[in-house]
């Protein structure tokens, strides 16, 4: 099993990055890689078990299902309907921990997945690089305007 991961420190208070976060239609908000995003069958984006279906900014669509979202553990998981790339049993989890120090939070974006043995450890990199850290400084810079 394949494990992606990509963490940061977000110079803002929990309660704000959360409340970006936590908004599972949000993403275009925020991750430059997502274009557009609707949650499906007119369910509220907070629902477990809604779907988005959303189109990346090179017009790939992708379908992802919301598994759990705790507002008291700042932590939300999701898994692929439609995927992105080639991979089975993804599921994908947000934790959001506050850094009492500054009043910033701590971020960790993971995701665990199979991957075919001819793509071993490629989309381990694409995930954790150009998903989860492009979307953990894009966040940083949204919060910063």
């Amino acid at each position: 099993m394949a494990k992606a991961y990509a963490s940061a420190v977000i110079d803002a208070p929990i309660e704000t990055v959360w409340k970006l976060v936590r908004d599972f239609n949000g993403l275009p908000n925020w991750h430059p890689a997502i274009a557009k995003s609707e949650i499906e069958g007119g369910h509220s984006s907070g629902d477990v078990g809604c779907i988005r279906s959303f189109y990346l900014t090179d017009g790939a669509h992708v379908r992802e299902q919301l598994l759990a979202l705790s507002d008291v553990d700042h932590s939300l998981s999701y898994s692929f309907v439609k995927p992105a790339f080639p991979v089975k049993n993804y599921i994908a989890g947000i934790r959001l921990l506050p850094i009492t120090e500054g009043n910033r939070t701590f971020a960790e974006w993971t995701a665990s997945f199979d991957e075919e043995p001819e793509d071993a450890g490629k989309y381990v990199e694409i995930v954790s690089t150009h998903v989860f850290a492009a979307g953990w400084t894009a966040l940083q810079a949204t919060l910063s305007k």
